[in-house]
């Protein structure tokens, strides 16, 4: 029992019962007293003697208790993670020792500890850096030429969620919804061809391909699809991973559109074959989850009193990384003029917004965009308030997960730090450019950068499940409302 209870509470109960001891012990000694002596006129002096007693042990140990937990248990608790931050958030500036000055060589030993530990992690890094210069150089070359054939290329799991796409397959898929890596892919270009298609592959010889055409009417598209399956993942019991080829087929009622460039880039993370989902978020490990952090910026901070949201900037991130070629950044227009006081704050203008989308346009693409994820941003309720009051819209549920980095900080550090964005990335050495801050995809990345640097750290306190750090959180309910359902 007395394992799950914090440092400080430990502490707390010690002097406690060093209190109390000490108040039973002089409250017996004193009755034993009255008692030898019998003589009933001196019980009024003995238990004033004792109330004074009382009130003198009760005062000296709570002052010895307050002199120990601040300059004890707490710094104890800082130390210990500034540790784990140095251990798990590649950071490497010296150890703070002045926050444990009286707890005699601990801090110097443990300043010498983190020392030795970046030493060796800097050493260590050195070689892999060597090592993985060749292999970087290969796989700049194949993106590269990936990123440049003329067809689309989408490489998908036996589940069909998307683990590789190149520019052009980009350009194709986007008219038929959000496009992004471990989205669904059948969803885009309809379960029933797809799932047909890898059916009649799994039955034949390895090196078997299928050609399909696939027509959406409502997007006036017409696709043909080669599909191939991959070799499967070595020692691995799941089904092979597949290959699209895309290429758009004219129709015969439509003219020929002009030709527009196709982004030379391909996205792609390989390790979403060997994932394994649980359908309960609450059991994913919190690096197989996929994340949007984002931020908005707005015409003023009452979102019930008529503020509306200017801009709206989301990452995402996937398998513990964010996924460079993934970015949503809009103006929104608010419909309503923008105070200079919050001009003066993001920089946003009327001029800017006067061609931007409206919020239930940019609020569809958000929610596009965070489809399946887990939302994160700092000081989630009120970005989340104009997203929830605008749902219908919107014509759409924002009934995601939400995780906030001002909760996470309370798990990482306490309730008693402060938790600005500020004041965390200046502990996890997060840099926020000047020209930046207050701007939506400005906060947006450095939020990604501190959520990135708290994972491991999360991790080695034993918080591994989505549902561990959820239980976490709700112990700092009074800093925040908690945004998931019961």
């Amino acid at each position: 029992m007395f394992d799950t209870l914090s440092l400080r509470f430990r502490v707390f109960l010690f002097f406690a019962f060093v209190a109390l001891g000490g108040v039973a012990a002089v409250c017996a000694a004193l009755w034993l007293g009255y008692r030898q002596l019998a003589e009933p006129e001196a019980l009024s002096a003995f238990v004033t003697s004792g109330a004074v007693a009382a009130f003198v042990i009760v005062g000296l140990v709570t002052w010895v208790w307050m002199l120990f937990d601040e300059n004890v248990a707490k710094a104890v608790d800082r130390l210990a993670t500034d540790m784990r931050a140095r251990a798990h958030a590649d950071i490497e500036s010296d150890l703070d020792q002045k926050t444990a000055k009286y707890l005699g060589d601990l801090a110097p030993a443990a300043a010498a500890v983190t020392s030795n530990l970046t030493e060796m992690k800097n050493g260590l890094a050195q070689q892999v850096m060597r090592e993985t210069t060749r292999v970087s150089a290969e796989k700049s070359h194949l993106q590269a030429v990936l990123s440049d054939l003329p067809t689309g290329v989408v490489i998908a799991t036996a589940g069909h969620q998307v683990v590789f796409y190149n520019g052009r397959a980009r350009t194709l898929l986007e008219r038929c919804g959000a496009v992004g890596l471990d989205r669904s892919l059948a969803g885009l270009l309809g379960a029933a061809p797809i799932e047909a298609a890898y059916a009649q592959l799994l039955e034949a010889p390895r090196e078997a391909c299928a050609d399909l055409r696939i027509d959406i009417p409502e997007k006036r598209l017409r696709l043909g699809v080669g599909m191939r399956l991959l070799e499967p993942l070595p020692d691995s019991d799941q089904a092979p991973a597949y290959v699209l080829t895309l290429r758009e087929a004219p129709l015969t009622d439509m003219p020929c559109g002009t030709h527009i460039p196709v982004p030379r880039e391909a996205v792609f993370d390989f390790q979403l074959m060997h994932a394994r989902p649980s359908k309960d978020v609450m059991e994913h490990r919190l690096d197989e989850l996929c994340y949007v952090i984002f931020d908005t910026e707005t015409t003023g901070l009452m979102p019930d009193r008529g503020d509306e949201v200017c801009q709206i900037a989301a990452t995402r991130v996937i398998g513990g990384k964010m996924v460079k070629g993934e970015i949503l950044d809009t103006l929104v227009n608010p419909g309503r003029k923008i105070p200079l006081s919050s001009t003066n704050v993001h920089g946003i203008t009327d001029a800017m917004v006067e061609n931007a989308p409206d919020f239930a346009t940019a609020g569809r693409a958000f929610h596009d965009f965070a489809d399946g994820a887990v939302l994160l941003a700092h000081n989630a309720p009120f970005d989340m308030a104009f997203f929830y009051r605008a749902q219908a819209k919107i014509g759409a549920r924002f009934d995601h997960p939400v995780l906030d980095t001002v909760l996470l900080s309370a798990v990482l550090y306490g309730q008693n730090a402060e938790h600005s964005l500020d004041a965390i990335a200046d502990r996890l050495e997060v840099s926020i450019p000047e020209e930046a801050r207050h701007t939506a995809l400005g906060d947006a990345l450095a939020t990604t950068e501190v959520f990135l640097k708290m994972l491991p750290m999360l991790k080695a306190r034993g918080i591994e499940t989505f549902g561990d750090l959820l239980a976490e959180t709700r112990k700092h309910g009074r800093l925040l409302e908690d945004l998931n359902t019961a």
